[in-house]
């Protein structure tokens, strides 16, 4: 690929990676503002075209006070409240078409054109059909919300519909990097070196579980329940924390352990995270980018623990919590930038 194609290419999976990043942003608001039942069917393509008339809102409402969320949440709350409720899933779905415009319209431009590889382009093109399917995991997920006494959706398949985003994220902007900067630097067989890429990849890993206990935290409102910081009830350790049987059970239906292993898993990773910088910022041979890449590193892991405690504190404000929640993919982006920076670092 010519250097200017380069730039042009990941510069566009760059602003995808944008666009993800506000998809996840608009999907913590769907949640957290209990929107996301508000649209009973899925219609890939009709869908795109917003309710045009009186009568159409009407029938779209009527559709919606079928499903348990409406009769033991929202009932008598009128047709004003309904469409606040429904722009906001309405957006989540529209922007996720957007998307799969932004990323296959380009993609066939640059195919023709011979600006991409053939490989490259097979991956982008995988790419798009993981984002398609992400779609139908999303009504895989609202599906579960039509159910019986009902008024959210399961908290498994919410963390399914999250982990999908996080995993097509990860992929298109490790992909932008690749295009990006090509040729990894060379760092000397240093026992250091080593360490801190082993570190980086334990901190990448716990960063992921750190946000699928977070997607269960979510999921099962469970960030209600404890609002005091670092204490939950007066305890480091909540007391019913293994009150359910069997014990794996209060991992993803205990909503007190749920809160607990969230808070302990973000913790573990900001610690691991500044072993990494201890580390890492006293190894010369890594050179001047990966040094700054690390120091980035640091300030984006404070200000999510910082969000965290924040969102907790403030018993989870639509803003904060969807921030918290966006920032988090962003946290995660700065680690998978470190760890571009480190592919010259052979492990051993």
């Amino acid at each position: 690929m010519a250097p200017h194609h380069r730039r042009l290419i990941s510069n566009w999976l760059f602003v995808l990676c944008f666009m993800l990043l506000g998809m996840i942003a608009i999907g913590g608001v769907t949640r957290l503002t209990g929107s996301g039942l508000s649209i009973m069917d899925w219609q890939p393509v009709s869908g795109i075209i917003p309710p045009l008339s009186h009568a159409e809102w009407e029938r779209l409402f009527a559709l919606y006070k079928t499903i348990p969320q409406y009769h033991l949440q929202h009932e008598g709350f009128g047709l004003e409240g309904f469409q606040k409720i429904f722009w906001a899933e309405w957006i989540h779905r529209f922007w996720g078409r957007l998307m799969g415009l932004v990323l296959f319209v380009p993609l066939v431009w640059f195919t023709i054109r011979g600006m991409i590889t053939r490989k490259l382009a097979l991956r982008l093109f995988l790419f798009f059909i993981l984002g398609a399917l992400q779609g139908a995991i999303g009504w895989f997920m609202v599906a579960s919300g039509f159910r019986p006494d009902s008024t959210a959706v399961e908290p498994v398949r919410l963390v399914l519909h999250l982990s999908a985003a996080l995993a097509l994220y990860l992929a298109v902007l490790w992909t932008a990097f690749s295009i990006r900067w090509p040729q990894p630097q060379t760092v000397p067989g240093m026992p250091a070196a080593h360490r801190t890429k082993r570190l980086v990849w334990a901190a990448l890993c716990l960063i992921c579980i750190t946000i699928i206990a977070g997607g269960f935290t979510a999921g099962t409102h469970a960030g209600f329940v404890f609002n005091t910081f670092p204490l939950m009830d007066g305890h480091l350790i909540p007391q019913d924390y293994a009150r359910l049987t069997p014990f794996w059970l209060n991992w993803v239906d205990n909503k007190a352990a749920i809160q607990f292993d969230h808070r302990l898993l973000a913790t573990l990773t900001a610690l691991t995270i500044g072993c990494v910088l201890l580390v890492g910022l006293r190894t010369r041979g890594l050179g001047a980018k990966a040094h700054n890449a690390l120091m980035l590193l640091g300030w984006a892991v404070l200000i999510q623990y910082a969000l965290g405690v924040t969102t907790l504190l403030l018993v989870v404000p639509v803003w904060a919590g969807a921030v918290h929640q966006t920032f988090a993919a962003v946290l995660l982006g700065v680690m998978l930038y470190v760890l571009h920076n480190l592919r010259g670092v052979s492990t051993r």
